[in-house]
């Protein structure tokens, strides 16, 4: 899959823009500030819905502007289709494709891309909610029903906690609100889904992982990922450095009881022993909500114990076996991969391996303050950018195909 225009109307700092990009490695180079992360930001949120940067979008909408309109066309080896989207200040979006109006949750259908930023280093450094967030947004890109699932749960989780806080706030204790049984079905059912759904992308995640982590890091530390679940006891959320033990649960265990059997089942046990404390607390404290995903590198948490350079290896190693599910699965072709304003966090061993990875994609979009930072193997073709204006553009396998 391949990008080849992009078009902005009143989004971040541009006024408006078009930009082609070709097979290959495209590189953004611009001082900070000027706006070639907005590129990238803007080809992204056709596969997410959203930013890598802020949760909202209102911040994506040019000040003054009521609207901002991305516009993208896809190339699918011989095939074109034309994105839209509308991202409204206020009210909901709007989103076309080929010129007809659709949802906007089915433009994921159309767009995979892989976007790697310095942002990322939260996944592998920050509270659980990044490490949950970068799980949940692969899961609908190799699944794009998991979106329904996700936004279901999401809004059943909100409607149990409320019910809670009202419990709390007239004295409500134990088994005296029946009507939190009836939440609590509809919460594992949907939770169950999530919980199957991560700890099979674990699975998934495990080997390309530690095969991208050796090749950019140039030694083996045995990274690992492993879920820890609120249903098993703890609370990552609590105490997120020592999590609750996840051991790998069989399709089928001895028994003959299939892994959905045994999810809810747990969380059933789980949500009956901290009834008492969620009513105290007016908070939902079990569910996959509450779940972390535990990175180790040389057998301790990446967190807390890895060094600057190791955080990097694994944030990267992360994008990067994501980028090779969704090649592998995908009959879109490759993922379209961004790598914003990362070879200058990277020492000069660590860019030389990150180019010769990545270099087999079919489209590679680079953001960089300084071009120099970038890998030559990469800097084939180059857009400048300026204040929100692209200034220069050189393709040097298309000579004279310039842009806006």
């Amino acid at each position: 899959m391949i990008v080849e225009q992009l078009s902005l109307v009143d989004f971040r700092n541009y006024a408006a823009v078009d930009v082609t990009l070709g097979s290959g490695a495209n590189v953004f180079v611009g001082r900070n500030g000027q706006g070639k992360t907005n590129l990238a930001e803007a080809i992204g949120y056709f596969a997410t819905l959203g930013s890598h940067r802020v949760s909202q979008d209102a911040p994506m909408v040019r000040d003054g502007a009521d609207a901002a309109i991305v516009r993208m066309r896809l190339a699918y080896g011989d095939r074109r289709v034309q994105l839209e989207a509308q991202l409204n200040r206020s009210g909901s979006n709007k989103a076309r494709v080929n010129g007809a109006a659709v949802k906007t949750a089915e433009l994921p259908r159309y767009a995979q891309v892989v976007l790697f930023a310095p942002e990322d280093l939260q996944i592998v450094r920050g509270d659980p909610s990044s490490r949950r967030r970068f799980a949940d947004q692969l899961l609908v890109q190799r699944a794009p029903r998991m979106a329904g699932v996700l936004a279901d749960y999401d809004r059943v989780l909100k409607q149990r906690t409320a019910l809670l806080k009202s419990a709390r706030a007239r004295g409500i204790r134990g088994d005296a609100l029946s009507t939190l049984d009836v939440w609590n079905d509809k919460l594992v059912q949907l939770g169950t889904d999530i919980i199957r759904a991560r700890l099979a992308l674990a699975r998934a995640l495990s080997v390309p992982v530690a095969e991208a982590y050796t090749a950019i890091a140039g030694e083996d530390h045995r990274p690992e990922l492993e879920w820890a679940l609120s249903i098993r006891g703890g609370d990552p959320e609590d105490d997120s450095d020592t999590p609750a033990s996840s051991r790998p649960l069989d399709q089928r265990v001895g028994d003959g009881t299939t892994e959905a059997d045994e999810i809810q089942a747990q969380f059933r046990a789980a949500l009956a022993d901290k009834r008492q404390s969620e009513l105290d607390r007016g908070l939902t404290l079990v569910g996959p909500h509450r779940d972390d995903l535990v990175l180790r590198v040389r057998g301790l948490p990446v967190k807390g114990y890895a060094s600057h350079g190791e955080s990097w290896s694994v944030a990267l190693a992360l994008r990067l076996a994501s980028a090779q599910l969704l090649r592998a699965q995908s009959q879109l072709g490759d993922p379209v991969l961004i790598l914003d304003d990362v070879f200058a966090e990277l020492d000069v061993d660590r860019r030389a391996r990150l180019a010769g990875l990545v270099g087999g994609f079919e489209q590679v979009v680079v953001t960089a303050a300084v071009e120099n930072d970038v890998p030559d193997a990469l800097r084939a073709r180059t857009v400048r950018v300026v204040a929100g204006s692209i200034v220069v553009e050189t393709a040097l396998d298309t000579p004279g195909d310039a842009g806006d």
